[in-house]
């Protein structure tokens, strides 16, 4: 394993304007084992795509599951070799070198993110913080670890428990918050004293290599960090996942690959943290203020364009302010400016690919077909790039498709209810179960609902959930553990209770 990220980057766009080729000549584009930067075994590479324009920007190497294993098999040794019994002072200082790099680093890291997967730039500069606060989190958290000595409740004896950490770990991260999803898992996983094997999306591991880059700087020892992108997620990673070294996987991303990958940890017993789909109801009762909501919706539709699993996927509305509050939200929504996300002033970039932004005019096309009204947006944008202008549909029917799958685009479809009990029955009419977003004055209705609605997270009267203090994650067929917070580092630590005889 040779080379070093700057010299071996195979860069090729040559169109860019300085700034964003100097932004891009600075990522590694190898795999990243055993603190070595190298080749794929194959010498392959896999393309990397600006969403908005369709152009290439980037080639990063395309990993083979011998590479695969050869990042576990690092993650092993680099864990038995002293990574577990690591002061937890040294792993907390890591975290914050490299949480004070990113934000040093910030313009250049929100243009990559912008660059690899579309989302305007200010955007990306507010995911870099979002991302960046987990590393500051998980700091503190490293040197809080701690167990309990207690008395048995006979006498004679005495209770000793101590948390450790699980042992190497495999990620898999997707391609809409490139950056923070990398974080969230890997900072709390380093200050448990974890080994890592991290796969990011082929659409967009940009963010991902340059955080490894980082993390290696900050002072990380090789082995603990180990980076994989490939074309083939499923034959590269699914020998990783079945192998006895793994002892932890955490994926974020569809639920039907969720499932898959559940099946194949059970064959090891692998501890699981999924973050899976959603179809996150935004409800609006009579009582609530009607500018307050369309922000919030604003807030919760229009985050990273749709393309997040806590977006506000559908609009349960109290039937007297409905009308007002789809004409609202569409005079707000036809008034962003739709374009590459490096622009001035642009609010709504790309959809990630073609098969994405066929999903969603789909989605839209058979609510219209079923009845629907558009009250903006509606269609496709013309020329380059995955755009789709922001929507918003009237009157929307109950058979309508998108109100079951998870949109994942700027599509915001409106329906009316008649009653509490009726916006509950519809709200909680889904597999999935991540997040629900409430608008009401009334704090008994607030509460009531809150702890009746099927789902792990609530927004109430706000349309942003997200906190590095705070435990994400969801129900039902959303997913398993929670990611953030004090709860999610206890997702990388075991329990282990000895004993003692004092008599």
């Amino acid at each position: 394993m040779t080379g070093s990220p700057a010299s071996d980057a195979a860069h090729i766009s040559s169109a860019l304007p300085a700034g964003e080729q100097a932004v891009l000549d600075a990522v590694p584009t190898q795999l990243y084992i055993a603190g070595q930067w190298c080749d794929g075994a194959g010498g392959d590479t896999v393309a990397v795509d600006d969403p908005a324009t369709g152009e290439t920007i980037a080639e990063v190497a395309d990993a083979t599951p011998d590479d695969a294993l050869a990042a576990l098999g690092a993650a092993h040794d680099a864990w038995y070799g002293g990574w577990r019994d690591s002061p937890p002072r040294e792993r907390s200082d890591i975290l914050r070198r490299a949480y004070e790099a990113i934000v040093e680093r910030a313009d250049d890291l929100a243009l990559l993110m912008t660059l690899e997967m579309g989302k305007p730039l200010a955007e990306s500069k507010a995911e870099v913080t979002y991302g960046a606060s987990f590393l500051r989190w998980y700091a503190e958290e490293a040197v809080r670890l701690d167990g309990r000595f207690t008395m048995h409740e006979a006498g004679g004896g005495r209770l000793l428990t101590m948390k450790q950490p699980v042992g190497p770990c495999v990620f898999i991260t997707p391609w809409n918050f490139p950056l923070a999803m990398g974080t969230r898992k890997i900072g709390p996983a380093i200050a448990a004293g974890c080994t890592i094997v991290v796969k990011p999306a082929k659409l967009a591991p940009l963010s991902t290599l340059m955080l490894a880059k980082i993390l290696e700087q900050a002072g990380l020892p090789g082995g603990v960090l180990n980076v994989i992108t490939t074309r083939s997620s499923g034959s590269v990673m699914e020998p990783v996942i079945r192998d006895p070294r793994t002892r932890k996987l955490s994926f974020t991303g569809s639920t039907r690959v969720g499932r898959r990958l559940m099946a194949h940890a059970a064959d090891q017993i692998l501890r699981v943290s999924m973050e899976l789909g959603g179809n996150a109801p935004f409800v609006v009762f009579e009582d609530a203020d009607v500018d307050d909501a369309v922000h919030g919706a604003m807030v919760a539709k229009m985050r990273n364009v749709g393309e997040a699993c806590t977006a506000a996927n559908r609009f349960h509305v109290a039937q007297p302010i409905a009308a007002e509050f789809a004409d609202r939200l569409a005079e707000k929504m036809g008034a962003l400016k739709i374009g590459r996300g490096t622009d001035d002033g642009v609010e709504v970039g790309p959809l990630i690919d073609e098969d994405q932004l066929e999903k969603v005019a789909e989605l839209v096309d058979d609510a219209v077909a079923k009845g629907a009204r558009v009250l903006c947006g509606g269609e496709r944008v013309d020329g380059p790039g995955h755009f789709y202008k922001p929507t918003v549909l009237a009157d929307v029917p109950d058979d309508a498709r998108l109100l079951k799958e998870e949109i994942f685009g700027p599509v915001a479809p409106v329906a009316a209810f008649a009653s509490e009990d009726e916006a509950l029955a519809a709200a909680n009419d889904t597999e999935f179960g991540l997040v629900a977003y409430l608008y009401t004055a009334d704090v008994k209705r607030a509460l009531r609902v809150s702890e009746r609605i099927e789902t792990g997270m609530v927004g109430l009267n706000q349309g942003l959930v997200s906190n590095a203090g705070a435990p994400f994650g969801g129900i039902k067929h959303s997913g398993i553990g929670r990611e953030g917070g004090p709860e999610g580092i206890a997702e990388f630590l075991e329990t282990k209770y000895v004993a003692i005889a004092i008599d």
